[in-house]
């Protein structure tokens, strides 16, 4: 009888000090964002606006559109809108995982891929 009354003690200390992580997904649902990422061992930097059904990316003096659908407020699929490649014509699986201030953290991998990569992205506007 100790041993489950230690053990529910233990479960209940360990329980209340988990907090998960803040999602305020709809403030970063629109305006212009900033994505670093290290591609070919440089640092990159992509710059992109998104509102609703559309987001516009800038990366190395191009500029792609795609269409936006959101799955709920912290899951939406993007899909190019004028892809060059069979690549390109691929849907992506983007996730909000957490939120901060004026960033967030995401999770994005192809449609149907279980591989999944992460990045965080800040706010601007």
């Amino acid at each position: 009888m100790k041993n489950f009354a230690f053990t529910v003690l233990c479960f209940m200390l360990f329980n209340s000090c988990y907090q998960p992580p803040e999602r305020n997904c709809k403030t970063f649902q629109k305006g212009t964002f900033e994505f670093e990422t290290i591609l070919n061992g440089e640092l990159v930097k992509t710059t992109f606006i998104r509102n609703d059904s559309i987001e516009i990316d800038y990366f190395q003096g191009k500029t792609d559109t795609s269409s936006i659908r959101w799955i709920n407020d912290c899951e939406y699929i993007v899909q190019k809108l004028h892809p060059n490649s069979m690549a390109e014509e691929k849907a992506i699986h983007m996730k909000i995982l957490s939120t901060d201030k004026d960033t967030y953290t995401f999770e994005y991998a192809l449609v149907g891929s279980a591989k999944k990569q992460k990045g965080t992205a800040r706010k601007i506007e």
